[in-house]
């Protein structure tokens, strides 16, 4: 249940033409607390919880639980999330053996795109597209609980 996670921001949208898949996401945040956060989501028709603890000090790796649950339920968890609801497309593209997963923000943090890709070890070599911008793994203001209280249209 430990994830590894890299994230990398996106220098265009090129990439929507090789994806495979995308999907809405609304999620909003239980608890914010950099120490455990609860994430409710919306992917889809799907709903979803997720507890994540904290991050390693480089922000690679973290305990993460997830179980999908009903979309009523889902969307009733949501209106009682702390303010600053995160909506999304994310799309995904299969690169060699990885899938990364661009999600482009709307509403609050328009314009921030971010591709995550996950790994089975914190070296895992993996192959980097061409839109493929500067790494941002570590850096809590791209976290979506973080994003969901300080959005990217506020940043100066």
């Amino acid at each position: 249940m430990i994830e590894i996670e890299r994230k990398f921001l996106v220098t265009s949208e090129t990439f929507k033409t090789e994806a495979f898949k995308y999907t809405r996401i609304t999620q909003g945040f239980l608890n914010t607390n950099p120490d455990r956060t609860v994430r409710v989501r919306l992917k889809g028709d799907k709903g979803f919880l997720t507890v994540k603890g904290k991050s390693t000090n480089d922000g690679l790796s973290r305990f993460e639980w997830e179980k999908e649950i009903s979309k009523p339920d889902a969307e009733s968890l949501l209106k009682l999330c702390e303010t600053g609801v995160i909506d999304k497309i994310r799309y995904e593209i299969k690169k060699g053996a990885h899938v990364f997963e661009i999600d482009v923000f709307h509403k609050e943090n328009e314009g921030l795109i971010i591709a995550e890709i996950e790994l089975n070890h914190e070296d895992e070599a993996f192959i980097k597209p061409a839109w493929l911008g500067k790494e941002v793994t570590g850096d809590k203001r791209y976290y979506n609980s973080q994003l969901s209280q300080h959005p990217f249209k506020n940043w100066k």
